[in-house]
């Protein structure tokens, strides 16, 4: 084993530090470092300028609170051996390795049907094989099959250490103060009860902004209006390529990196032959593609592609209620006299939902110890905020179109 690790300086938390071979063999391999060109928000630099760092720094500053949060649970008399130590800060580190191109924006158009996580698992089990076993514990951690549940919970529970992360560095990144959250305070107050997380009582009130601050990054920047119509628009671009792929456009050759995941058969999708082709692909091979395709015969492909390049993206309306399809059909007799035929006219004007849970009142639920050793739900102690309202996810309906000319 080394004497001496190096040292990520981070802007958030300062100086980060490496505890084993194994996890710096990890953060070098390949598949990790591609991270560096996966942003961590999508489009959300197209609203937010300064939102432009990556998964690869989201993960070491995950790791870093994981770090954290054993020396306090450690310090507390919670016993755990070397070996987990280090399962849990590589279950973090490796949460993300599955996402695509520029994070959510392409995943259901590559990989349909497959979450990102099932991704990352399957790529964890890569990993495994290749440093011989290694990572039994770290998957064990990672699918929450170790009877030690606490430890799931940091990497994917409801105050996790990756949303911990998230927030605090997503708000310094935009500028979204309302997303800056006490990481440090919320880290100090946990505790484990019968190997389940557990906060101190005495910190509700962190906990509390937590969850404030969870529902106003939502809507304020993840589900913003302006980086959902980019990030739609990206999705419907996919979608048109693959349809010209299935019709037997000859312009759209092998060559292209993209090409692969629209010819193979979706059952394929998880195999180590695809996803070592997955594991290739960041953000510059989809914005490569755009650059191709701004004068390509395809007037939507073609189109679309402009509109993301150029930030000329469309206008959005956002409502509680569905839209009526009366509206969409007035948006789209204001095209009539464009070259878009009526074909091709869903690409340009259409409708959906997006939703948010702040809080999952289930089995899953924020524990809060008293003093007396008594855990009651976090629900049951902040009688001033309605839970039932927290719990309900939230649905907002959008109606895209172009602006006017």
């Amino acid at each position: 084993m080394r004497s001496k690790y190096p040292l990520f300086n981070d802007p958030i938390y300062g100086f980060i530090a490496i505890q084993s071979d194994l996890i710096l063999q990890l953060i070098n391999h390949p598949y990790f470092q591609r991270l560096r060109r996966i942003s961590q928000m999508g489009l959300s630099s197209l609203v937010y300028p300064g939102a432009h760092h990556t998964r690869f720094e989201h993960a070491i500053g995950a790791m870093h609170i994981m770090q954290n949060a054993i020396t306090v649970l450690t310090n507390k008399g919670i016993e755990m051996s070397e070996q987990e130590q280090e399962a849990m800060q590589i279950a973090i580190l490796l949460h993300d390795i599955g996402h695509g191109p520029f994070s959510h924006a392409t995943e259901k158009a590559l990989l349909p049907g497959v979450h990102h996580e099932e991704v990352s698992i399957q790529v964890i089990r890569m990993l495994n094989k290749e440093f011989d076993g290694a990572l039994d514990l770290t998957l064990q951690i990672f699918k929450n099959e170790y009877p030690r549940t606490f430890m799931h919970q940091l990497v994917s529970g409801q105050v996790d250490v990756d949303r911990l992360d998230y927030l605090k560095r997503d708000s310094f990144y935009t500028g979204v103060t309302e997303g800056n959250i006490n990481t440090d305070r919320i880290v100090a107050m946990m505790n484990v009860a019968e190997e389940k997380l557990v906060f101190e009582s005495k910190g509700v009130h962190s906990l509390e902004k937590f969850l404030l601050a969870r529902r106003l990054m939502y809507w304020q920047v993840y589900l913003h209006k302006t980086s959902l119509a980019a990030e739609l628009i990206l999705v419907k671009i996919l979608t048109r390529f693959r349809a010209l792929i299935e019709s037997g456009d000859e312009t759209l050759t092998e060559s292209h990196v993209l090409y692969p995941f629209f010819k193979i058969d979706k059952d394929v999708l998880l195999k180590k032959s695809v996803l070592t082709k997955y594991l290739i692909l960041d953000d510059s091979d989809v914005i490569s593609l755009l650059k191709s395709w701004v004068n390509h015969k395809d007037i939507v492909l073609s189109n679309l592609s402009k509109q993301l390049l150029n930030r000329d993206l469309p206008k959005v309306k956002l409502q509680s209620t569905p839209f009526e399809e009366k509206a969409l059909e007035k948006k789209k007799k204001r095209l009539k006299h464009t070259p878009f035929s009526e074909a091709i006219l869903d690409n340009f004007v259409f409708t959906g939902s997006v939703s948010n849970q702040t809080y999952i009142s289930d089995q899953a639920q924020i524990l809060l110890q008293e003093k007396s050793g008594k855990i009651n739900s976090i629900a049951k102690s902040i009688n001033y905020l309605d839970f039932e309202q927290f719990s309900k996810p939230i649905h907002k309906y959008y109606l895209c179109y172009p602006k006017s000319k």
